[in-house]
């Protein structure tokens, strides 16, 4: 067995560290992505890496055998899913986690100063997450594209889940922080968890198996250094609010998500998020992506 090369991310840091860890996370953030493109809510990066993508598409030797399956339930499920396939039912519930993640940064982007006004590393840093973020839009909306769903339109939720979207990144930070990092490590274990499930339904599928699992690494890596940057902003009785929350944030975030409960174990999910220490990932995930200095060995 391998020695383990990383400590929980709920490892306690000082403030000194934190600081140190912000400016490091700059740097690698500005290499990372390259040029922030403001007004197409892009980086210069993102941007050439899906364009790859889209000049070299991948699709199913097999269409699915019921698109119309997938366009009845995407938005919200109206059949028993019970009734769905599996790929369909991954692909409807890849849509619905995307778009709580779109919902999330619309709301966000207009409270979030833009980088001219930005005054602070950490305000820089969260606008770029930002447009990180829309860039995954982007890389979801390409996975659905390469199983041939190319009639997809992103909708908004409901009034008050739009509200409260709208209305969480203006809470002051002692009260978003831990919430915050907790909704990205959530978002790290679901993709992990889509990983595997993608390598079993699309096993006869090989083509598209390695396109939509290299679409879902380009998020993966960002998702990974965001668990760390989020961290950052996090003293000690905010780690021991953030591990108490997972459960009932990875509990009703999932519930939301029909296709959730019908895919995967959420019991391994929970405990999965409570002792989350980078070891588990791919080596070639961690080469790419950021860890924080105070949780490497």
């Amino acid at each position: 067995m391998e020695t383990p090369k990383f400590r929980s991310i709920f490892t306690s840091a000082s403030k000194q560290e934190r600081i140190e860890n912000f400016e490091n996370y700059w740097l690698f953030t500005q290499a990372h992505n390259g040029e922030i493109l403001e007004d197409d809510k892009d980086l210069i990066n993102k941007r050439t890496r899906l364009k790859f993508f889209q000049d070299n598409p991948v699709q199913l030797r097999i269409p699915l055998p019921n698109p119309d399956m997938f366009y009845r339930n995407y938005v919200a499920i109206k059949d028993n899913p019970k009734t769905l396939d599996r790929t369909t039912l991954m692909l409807t519930g890849i849509y619905k986690f995307a778009r709580h993640e779109w919902v999330g940064i619309k709301g966000a982007w207009d409270v979030v100063p833009n980088m001219a006004n930005s005054k602070s590393i950490e305000d820089k840093i969260s606008r770029v997450h930002l447009a990180e973020e829309f860039c995954h839009v982007r890389l979801f909306d390409e996975m659905l594209r390469t199983c041939g769903l190319d009639k997809v339109e992103w909708m908004p939720l409901s009034p008050f889940k739009e509200k409260v979207y709208e209305q969480f990144p203006k809470f002051p930070g002692f009260l978003m922080n831990a919430p915050a990092f907790v909704t990205e490590l959530m978002g790290v274990t679901y993709y992990c968890h889509l990983n595997n499930l993608i390598n079993e339904l699309l096993v006869d599928e090989p083509e598209v198996q390695k396109r939509l699992i290299e679409l879902l690494d380009e998020i993966i890596i960002d998702e990974v250094a965001h668990v760390g940057q989020r961290r950052n902003f996090i003293g000690p009785i905010g780690m021991r609010v953030s591990k108490w929350l997972v459960r009932p944030f990875y509990t009703m975030f999932f519930s939301d998500i029909p296709e959730v409960a019908r895919l995967f174990d959420v019991k391994q999910m929970i405990k999965d998020g409570e002792s989350f220490d980078f070891n588990y990932l791919p080596g070639y995930i961690i080469e790419k992506s950021w860890i924080p200095s105070y949780c490497k060995m």
